[in-house]
């Protein structure tokens, strides 16, 4: 389904980027690959060191294959809470 789909889901999480992923557009490529909606509701990202709280909708599959990836690149992810409704 579609993003906006009836049957999106949402997910808030807490991403640590390690330095070498700074610079580097990993929502972007979460958005283009995976057929999400990210929304950032905090970050802080410096030139060694960065962390960003992520609301991230979609459809339960592309989800679960976001997470993975992001673990997959070497991000660290902490599920802040259940799916917000």
């Amino acid at each position: 389904m579609p993003p906006g789909g009836f049957d999106m889901k949402t997910q808030r999480l807490e991403l640590t980027f390690p330095e070498k992923l700074i610079k580097k557009p990993v929502i972007y490529q979460l958005v283009k690959e995976f057929n999400v909606i990210p929304n950032v509701r905090r970050a802080n990202i410096d030139e060694k060191f960065g962390w960003m709280v992520l609301e991230i909708s979609g459809d339960d599959d592309d989800l679960e294959k976001a997470f993975s990836h992001l673990e997959t690149l070497g991000i660290e992810v902490e599920f802040l809470d259940s799916f917000v409704e």
